[in-house]
């Protein structure tokens, strides 16, 4: 049987936590900073949960 790969674009985008939780960067914090308050720039730092619909498809493309 063949092996499946792990989608590459979605590995680099996503991690999961020890007990499965999946981990995101926020967008909206690449460029035109200068145009944004600080207040949402401080905001966006970090990393969110991604939303419980969503973690399915996640899971699925990284093989896990």
């Amino acid at each position: 049987m063949p092996k499946n790969k792990t989608h590459s674009g979605t590995s680099k985008r996503f991690k999961i936590t020890g007990s499965g939780k999946v981990l995101h960067e926020r967008a909206n914090k690449r460029h035109y900073l200068e145009h944004k308050p600080s207040t949402k720039t401080r905001a966006l730092t970090g990393t969110a949960q991604l939303a419980p619909g969503d973690t399915k498809k996640i899971k699925k493309l990284l093989g896990k």
